[in-house]
């Protein structure tokens, strides 16, 4: 019996630190930025009510049990939709989540302000709300923002990967394809921030070009937000925010939620998915024949070289090294999580779908952030930035 207790109290902390951890990633309010799966159970004909288990990241019986109380969905097509397509097909992803939320009355319920975000919490509902990634869905008609905001889309990524003619992506302006006088916003782009301003709709510039981050940083009059990237001195993405770019975002009050992407938290991860994909190249020329796209290939190759993708994907503790490093420059105040999944990432170990997130408030803690302050990263500065876009304010 001595050695029992002996042995009990040894453990009596660490089971106190789980069950701690738990505990608190039960009470705070979690809200996920950027989570791809809407758009890709719509491509693959897959119900996101159903268990998708083995299949996705995510589905709506695992985002509750991994504690999501809000999970902003993308509204995503790429750079194959355009005019006449790409607008219409956001309407039908739209129409999908309104259909699988009027299914699902007792588990879900949509949001498009923060006291339904509030009543969401309190009835223990996944506040469904949404977020369009990439400029290029408005088809550069700004009576189309308005469509979307009346549907309850509540931010904006200002581009995807392709440029729009009005802004420059970060793919196009590394590349040098944008023409320099093309790059940035246009007058067309800042009256596309402005009336997002107005109506209340969140400005996004995760994806965007630095000019053209730069320039909306000084046409919007409200906090932005970056829905799912990490820090550019850790990890040199062109998806990444360098040191400059993360100080505005301070100054403008905005939030940087941090993607899960092993490739925009481990600078040697690119390196090594390159060698698993040479060893599989001659499978990636075929899949390349047939059209299919550079994420629609690294989905097939991680799905089917699970064992060769864990051997390289990073630590959790890299996640928490990008959290660290934004809030030693601009403060606790300014980030939150935007996970991506589902959206053909990678990643962290420890975070392999969405019922893993409270491994990330252990990380946390076990970091020392407080109670309070991690309540502010899971969800309450979104929250901030929410009220803060508000029309009106």
């Amino acid at each position: 019996m001595k050695r029992l207790l002996t042995i009990a109290l040894i453990l009596l902390p660490f089971l106190s630190n789980a069950q701690d951890h738990r505990a608190l990633h039960r009470q705070a309010i979690v809200i996920d930025t950027h989570n791809d799966v809407l758009s890709t159970v719509s491509m693959r004909g897959k119900k996101l009510d159903s268990d998708l288990s083995g299949q996705t990241h995510s589905d709506v019986s695992r985002l509750l049990r991994g504690g999501v109380d809000v999970q902003v969905f993308a509204i995503f097509c790429d750079e194959r939709f355009g005019k006449d397509t790409a607008f219409k097909y956001a309407n039908i992803e739209i129409d999908s989540l309104y259909e699988i939320v009027r299914r699902n009355p007792a588990r879900m319920m949509m949001v498009s302000t923060p006291a339904q975000l509030m009543r969401a919490v309190v009835s223990g509902k996944l506040g469904c709300m949404m977020g369009v990634e990439g400029g290029h869905m408005i088809e550069d008609n700004p009576a189309y923002l308005d469509s979307l905001y009346k549907r309850g889309v509540r931010y904006m990524t200002l581009t995807w990967n392709n440029s729009t003619s009005w802004a420059s992506s970060a793919k196009d302006e590394t590349s040098h394809t944008v023409p320099n006088p093309a790059s940035g916003l246009n007058e067309l782009g800042r009256q596309i921030v402005r009336r997002m301003n107005a109506l209340g709709m969140m400005v996004d510039l995760s994806h965007t070009g630095e000019r053209t981050f730069w320039d909306a940083i000084a046409t919007t009059t409200k906090p932005v937000i970056v829905s799912h990237s990490c820090v550019y001195s850790l990890c040199p993405h062109r998806r990444n925010l360098k040191d400059d770019q993360i100080s505005a975002i301070g100054r403008n009050g905005g939030v940087i939620h941090m993607n899960f992407n092993a490739g925009f938290i481990d600078s040697t991860f690119d390196a090594k998915m390159a060698l698993l994909s040479a060893r599989h190249k001659g499978e990636i020329d075929s899949l390349a024949a047939l059209k299919w796209t550079d994420y629609e290939i690294e989905d097939r190759l991680v799905a089917k070289y699970k064992g060769e993708v864990d051997a390289i994907r990073p630590p959790l503790s890299m996640l928490l090294d990008h959290i660290d490093y934004v809030v030693k420059l601009i403060g606790v105040d300014h980030v939150g999580i935007g996970s991506d999944f589902d959206g053909s990432i990678i990643p962290p170990l420890g975070l392999d779908d969405v019922t893993a997130l409270p491994n990330l408030t252990r990380g946390l803690m076990q970091r020392g952030y407080s109670a309070k302050d991690i309540r502010k990263i899971l969800g309450g500065n979104f929250l901030r930035v929410f009220a803060a876009n508000q029309p009106g304010k």
